[in-house]
């Protein structure tokens, strides 16, 4: 047989095992252990959801869609303070931490250590690391290597899944 007839070939079985190592795991956290494995917020329900967040918040938290660029009113906001989840209320974000990045999403160059957990998403076709809330699991937005010393990262975060808290 050859390896053309065989699709589990050792060549197909080999690809296949780079190919989800370089995608990296499922959920990653830099804080290590699940520290909100028995959030409440978890448990919450699509209908709950759906009754306390804005129409498009919980488009973006709970299914993973993207707001339209620029049209953020958190894009031109920089005064001092968090950006928090806007189901939780978990500070993922401090404001000295943003910046300009011309995508027409408010963007960050650091996360607060252990409010977001990452997983691998496929859905262009390409990996990218998409991030979430820590504490409810809701859809914040991706994170890029293409960023401002001193990470050299971009978290693009969709507005409508934060709020800001003024210091």
């Amino acid at each position: 047989m050859t390896p053309f007839q065989n699709p589990l070939s050792r060549r197909h079985i080999l690809f296949g095992a780079v190919a989800l190592a370089a995608c990296g795991p499922a959920a990653t956290s830099p804080a290590g252990p699940d520290r909100f494995a028995a959030s409440p917020w978890r448990k919450f329900t699509a209908a709950d959801w759906r009754k306390r967040l804005p129409a498009a918040s919980f488009e973006v938290l709970r299914h993973e869609d993207t707001e339209a660029p620029g049209t953020s009113p958190l894009l031109s906001e920089h005064r001092n303070g968090t950006f928090a989840c806007l189901a939780c209320g978990l500070p993922l974000f401090k404001s000295a931490w943003k910046f300009e990045s011309g995508t027409g999403w408010p963007s960050f160059y650091r996360a607060i250590p252990g409010a977001v957990v990452s997983k691998t998403d496929l859905k262009l076709g390409i990996p990218r690391n998409e991030y979430h809330c820590a504490k409810c699991l809701g859809h914040q937005g991706h994170v890029f290597d293409d960023g401002p010393a001193p990470t050299g990262l971009r978290y693009c975060n969709n507005g409508v899944a934060l709020k800001f808290v003024a210091a």
